[in-house]
This record gives C-alpha cells, sequence and structure tokens, in this order.
C-alpha cells in the first residue's frame, strides 16, 4: 500500500472490510467514537448490530485518519440533509462515501469529486420482477426479463448497486425516483449510466465501476467525472485493517 497521506492524483480507492475484530479491537475501536455516534450505537437493538455499527464507523476512523494524516478520534463528519456523510475540515479535497451489507462495508475514497458506493449481498430474491417493474424504468424492466431466469438475480442486483450508488453520490437520498434514470445491468456489459434525465449527454457526465466484494456480493461505485483509475484494496477483516494502518 502506499504511504499514508491523501491519495495521489485521481485515483479513487476501494477498501472492503468484513466487520470482525477481537475484543481488543473492538475496544480501541469504540473509544475512538464521538458521543453522538456512541449514542448512535446503544439504540440498537441487538448487540451484534450494534457491534457492526462500531466496527464500520472504527475502519472509516481509521482510513480518514490514514489518508488526513491525523488521529482517528480527531476526525469530525457532518451529514447532508438526506444523511450524506462528508468530513468536518473546511476546506478539505477528500471525499468518501460508505455502505454495509451483511457483514461487509464498503469504503471509497477521492479528491475533488463527490462519490457513491453501494455493496448488496446477493440474496434469493422470489419477488425480482415486481421489485424491478416498482422501481426501475421501462427499458431497464425489459433488459431484466430478457435475461434468462438463472441470470436475472445478477441482472437485478447489477441495477439495484448502480442506481444506490449514483443517488448516494448526489446525496439526495430516496427522493431522486430510481426510474429517472438508466443503467446498463446485463452480466458482461460494462457498467455505464444509459441515461439522467432522459438524456444521454447528461449521463454521459457520470462514471460507473463495478466491483465484487466477495462471493454472493455485488458492489458499484459513481462519480460524476470522466473515469478515474480504480485502486481496490484485498477484503480485510477490521484486526487486519488497524495492522495495515
Amino acid at each position: 500500500m502506499r504511504e499514508p497521506g491523501l491519495p495521489i492524483g485521481r485515483d479513487v480507492q476501494l477498501w472492503i472490510v468484513r466487520l470482525e475484530a477481537s475484543e481488543n479491537t473492538f475496544s480501541r475501536g469504540f473509544s475512538w467514537l464521538s458521543p453522538d455516534e456512541v449514542e448512535r450505537a446503544d439504540r440498537f437493538r441487538f448487540d451484534r448490530h450494534r457491534r457492526a455499527f462500531v466496527l464500520g464507523r472504527a475502519a472509516l476512523r481509521a482510513l480518514v485518519a490514514t489518508y488526513l494524516r491525523i488521529e482517528p478520534h480527531e476526525a469530525s463528519f457532518t451529514y447532508g440533509l438526506k444523511g450524506k456523510p462528508a468530513l468536518a475540515l473546511v476546506p478539505c479535497p477528500l471525499s468518501f462515501n460508505v455502505s454495509n451489507s451483511g457483514d461487509l462495508a464498503a469504503y471509497a475514497f477521492t479528491l475533488d469529486c463527490e462519490i457513491g458506493v453501494d455493496v448488496e449481498h446477493r440474496r434469493r430474491l422470489l419477488e425480482i420482477e415486481g421489485i424491478a417493474r416498482r422501481f426501475f424504468a421501462s427499458d431497464e424492466v425489459s433488459a431484466l426479463m430478457a435475461l434468462s431466469e438463472g441470470e436475472r438475480p445478477e441482472g437485478f442486483f447489477n441495477c439495484w448497486t448502480r442506481k444506490e450508488a449514483y443517488i448516494k453520490a448526489v446525496g439526495d437520498g430516496l427522493s431522486v425516483p430510481l426510474d429517472s434514470f438508466e443503467v446498463t445491468l446485463q452480466p458482461g456489459v460494462p457498467a455505464r449510466m444509459v441515461s439522467l434525465d432522459g438524456s444521454a449527454a447528461a449521463a454521459e457526465r457520470w462514471t460507473l465501476h463495478t466491483f465484487t466484494p466477495a462471493p454472493d456480493y455485488a458492489g458499484a461505485i459513481a462519480y460524476q467525472d470522466r473515469e478515474r483509475p480504480l485502486i481496490s484494496h484485498a477484503l480485510v477483516t477490521v484486526d487486519k485493517l488497524l495492522d495495515l494502518l
């Protein structure tokens, strides 16, 4: 890995972390949390959810601290109207986004460019067609239903993660209708945005990346810029991540 500090040039750096850790690492990470994060952790009903939250925030703080050359407890965050996190430091060129699914978390970092990341466990869904017809654009539904039955789950989660990554990049949450833009979804077809609010030109200003963080998982990254180099770090546990950093 690179020496600590901000990413070089226009890189997008992706970290995949399994939210597992020893008790010592958990305690260490918990000590970094801000009072509002501790309050959020205490609101979880089940210990496994509380533990995942604490480890996820500890991993984020460790990564941010490495990029900014600060201590993990010194990182401070603000949240947009729809909940998108950002660094409270002003000015700060480092942009990031986070996604969790199951016991995995994905963290995407870059400079001077809003970014979104989504990761989903490709669980078995009985109502793929119904969900797609409710949320996807009509051409996406057609493309999905043209796939073989065996390919549809992969196509569905390709579409879902790419859409979620875009929504998280713009920070507007569920106020952005999922059928207001179209993405590719067919297995083996490069990820790209096809149209945005009916405009192919507007869609071309966005770049999508896909990644497979682990077996039975799908992931996507979105940002509004020409394609940037993507550096993917190997899947690690929280214990291993802190050893690396």
